[in-house]
């Protein structure tokens, strides 16, 4: 860590912020709007405090803050790293005599995949605490309605009931108090396959939880390995050197020697605990729920620490670099297992698993619906909602304006596949916990040419759509160009549905493609970014959206019990304005009011 912050300073990309600021909402809220500028830094908070107490750990934020940043750290071309992987993942015998000699040399350049066990103490064990306190540690409160503070980027280590597999994940962990810490590792996630087995033969389940050390531990704690590869070997491909990895003080789990803080203990798996609420990376807050608890029974550290911590909210943030990093690497891997496909993207705005764009080469009839139930039956792309599809010929799909008209021109609601599935834990939109509705969109082939199609401007548009639903605000339209023009309506909901009332613009058919429903108190109609936040995280494809002809119909407004959504709704993760003001006024920020409105940093 310490080695990154002299890498980081040599290339001007770390700011250091002398200032005493508190761990709750001054640091997250100076790092949350840092990594959202296009030359964001890390920052490093040489006084971070809680109240009146000045911690002596330094606090890192924004480690992942930039591509910039981001190649500092890995120092490997994502290529290179893909192809290691597949080699890994694909270890069959050698037939012929070249082969072999091929498979040597692949073989040889996988021996750092293993880690290297030591017998001795790591730097992480140079300060042993046998009677720990989590309060000491300058863990940071990101927002005003958080149910505490977090640990944001633990490497959470786990192991098998019987020690054969060992897993390296990355989940939230709530500070209870001084010895127990919430564990939110989600139903899919590994650990919580570890869990469930110690659950049921009644045994304490040993968790060991690394801060710090090289920064790429905590991308491979996010990178999506299938079940049984330890993350810990994508460290090694990449560094070209074993992972060197000492056994807990307290339990059997080996952490990385150089970690800054590791936080051992036991979990009881008869037992959980409230966890929550939390703003998350979706920009909303998830709901309290019970989940597992870690028995802290020892806290190590080097002998100068420095505490990483990363912000989770609105979009753009660090995964939006990190999540780059991913598709990269993780693209090969995909092409084996999904025929056809010849690249993938998932927008920042889109929050990764709301939406998807695929690029595929289709071969025979309905292949791209296959593609999709591929996707939606794939390890974590199975909590994808919304997987948009194109053919060889489309633009590239970072091109966002380009790649949409491509795609509008494409669209009919015939092309449309909704169906239902796994979702994502922390989808709030979903009628039920973890299941939901999807939709994919075959937008590959030839441009359609829609008969009839006249679209009018915006002032006449709204003119004729208030006269049918007086509840429209307004409205604004999108790609009139194209054959499935975009218009978000602004609707005022009154805890009244919103989707039966869109069938009474069926006499304005031939002015519309795609009509969106938004709330006018929370959404604004000029910023396109934050829209499709808004929409991709707020629909499910089964239950909002209606198909009137050649005309797509769907609402993204917030959903309630006159929706017959039964489940809470979340808030939004905004800023505090009296924490923004404060910290304008000590020189640390500056921004002016588009820069804020542009992310929606402040309540609507």
């Amino acid at each position: 860590m310490q080695h990154f912050i002299d890498l980081a300073k040599k290339h001007k990309l770390l700011k250091v912020i002398d200032t005493p600021l508190d761990v709750e909402l001054e640091i997250p809220h100076l790092s949350y709007i840092e990594v959202k500028k296009s030359d964001s830094k890390a920052l490093l908070f040489t006084q971070p405090k809680r109240g009146d107490r000045i911690f002596k750990t330094p606090v890192l934020t924004n480690i992942f803050g930039s591509f910039d940043l981001l190649n500092l750290i890995v120092q490997k071309n994502p290529e290179e790293i893909a192809t290691q992987i597949q080699n890994l993942l694909k270890l069959t015998p050698p037939k012929t005599f070249f082969q072999k000699l091929r498979k040597a040399k692949e073989l040889f350049a996988l021996r750092h995949a293993i880690p290297k066990l030591l017998s001795s103490k790591g730097q992480c064990q140079e300060v042993i605490h046998l009677k720990p306190s989590l309060l000491e540690l300058p863990a940071l409160k990101t927002w005003d309605l958080d149910g505490g503070a977090f640990i944001t980027m633990g490497q959470v280590y786990t192991q098998s009931l019987d020690g054969e597999l060992k897993n390296l994940g990355m989940y939230r962990l709530q500070i209870y108090d001084e010895k127990r810490l919430g564990l939110h590792w989600q139903i899919h996630k590994d650990s919580n396959h570890f869990f469930h087995a110690y659950k049921k033969a009644k045994k304490p389940m040993p968790v060991s939880i690394a801060l710090g050390g090289d920064p790429l531990y905590t991308w491979c704690g996010q990178a999506p390995m299938p079940y049984g590869v330890f993350e810990l070997a994508l460290y090694g491909i990449i560094r070209n050197r074993k992972p060197r990895l000492v056994q807990s003080i307290t339990n059997p789990i080996f952490i990385p020697e150089d970690a800054d803080f590791v936080i051992e203990g036991w979990v009881d798996p008869q037992k959980l605990e409230l966890e929550g609420p939390f703003g998350d990376h979706t920009g909303y807050y998830t709901p309290i729920e019970p989940y597992p608890v870690l028995e802290v029974s020892a806290i190590t550290h080097k002998s100068s620490p420095i505490f990483p911590a990363t912000v989770v909210g609105k979009p753009p943030l660090e995964d939006k670099y990190m999540g780059y990093l991913t598709e990269q690497v993780f693209l090969p891997m995909l092409k084996m297992t999904t025929h056809g496909l010849l690249d993938y993207h998932m927008p920042e705005n889109g929050v990764f698993h709301n939406l998807i764009l695929a690029q595929i080469a289709p071969s025979y009839p309905a292949h791209s619906q296959q593609l999709m139930h591929a996707f939606w039956g794939m390890g974590q792309m199975s909590f994808v909602k919304h997987a948009l599809f194109v053919g060889p010929e489309a633009p590239s799909l970072l091109d966002y304006p380009a790649i949409t008209e491509h795609i509008l021109n494409r669209f009919s609601p015939e092309r449309l596949l909704i169906t239902e599935g796994i979702c994502d834990a922390l989808d709030h939109s979903s009628p039920s916990y973890g299941r939901g509705g999807k939709l994919g969109l075959d937008a590959t082939g030839e441009q359609i040419k829609r008969s009839g199609l006249n679209p009018i401007d915006d002032k006449e548009l709204k003119h004729k759509i208030q006269a049918l639903l007086p509840h429209v605000l307004d409205l604004k339209q999108y790609y009139t160009h194209t054959q499935a023009p975009i218009c978000i309506l602004s609707v005022q909901k009154n805890h009244t549905p919103i989707l039966p009332t869109l069938c009474k613009l069926s006499p304005l058919s031939a002015h519309l493609g795609i009509v969106i429903a938004i709330d006018s108190h929370k959404n604004n109609l000029n910023n396109p970014y934050m829209l499709i936040w808004r929409i991709t995280n707020n629909i499910d494809a089964k239950r909002d959206i209606y198909i009137d002809k050649e005309v797509a119909y769907i609402d993204a407004t917030d959903k309630e019990a006159c929706d017959g959504h039964t489940r809470e709704w979340p808030q939004d993760t905004d800023c505090s304005p009296v924490v923004i003001q404060k910290l304008q006024e000590a020189n640390l920020l500056e921004i002016d009011k588009s820069f804020l409105e542009k992310f929606a940093i402040l309540h609507s």
